[in-house]
C-alpha cells in the first residue's frame, strides 16, 4: 500500500507504521477488508485486539481508533469522527506528527486490550485439590 501511494500520503503512512511499533514491538499488521471500493484494503493494527486501522484517503492519512472515546486524548489529537465510539486522526500534507502522544494513545488501547483478554482456565484436578 504504501509503494503504491509515493506521494507524501505513502511517507505519512510508512513514518506512522514506524511509530505504531515504535510503541509497542508486539504489534501485528495485517491488511485486511479487500474489496473492490477498496482494492488495497486497509493496514490494521492489533495486540490482544485491533489497535488502530489506517487509511490512505483522497487529501489525508487516517487513523482509526475502533474505541477511541473511551481513551484520553490530553493532546486533542483526535481530530475526526468524534461523534461515535470511534475516534480518529487525520494527518495532512505537512502536518507534525506528536509521536508521544501519538504513542500514549497506542499502549492505552494496547493496555485497554489486554486488560480485556480472559486469563486462561486453570484446571483443578486431584493434586490441586486440598
Amino acid at each position: 500500500m504504501i509503494a503504491k501511494t509515493p506521494d507524501w500520503r505513502g511517507a505519512t503512512l510508512a513514518r506512522l507504521r514506524q511509530i505504531i511499533h515504535e510503541a509497542d514491538p508486539e504489534i501485528i499488521e495485517e491488511v485486511k477488508w479487500k474489496r473492490p471500493s477498496n482494492p488495497m484494503g486497509a493496514p490494521v493494527f492489533e495486540h490482544d485486539g485491533i489497535v488502530c486501522i489506517g487509511g490512505i484517503l483522497k487529501e489525508r492519512v487516517r487513523l482509526t481508533f475502533a474505541a477511541g472515546a473511551s481513551l484520553a486524548d490530553p493532546r486533542k489529537l483526535f481530530n475526526a469522527m468524534l461523534d461515535g465510539k470511534s475516534r480518529a486522526i487525520d494527518f495532512y500534507e505537512g502536518d507534525r506528527i506528536a509521536e508521544a502522544p501519538l504513542k500514549a494513545i497506542i499502549r492505552a488501547v494496547v493496555e485497554r486490550n489486554l486488560a480485556k483478554v480472559k486469563p486462561a482456565r486453570v484446571r483443578k484436578g486431584p493434586a490441586a485439590r486440598t
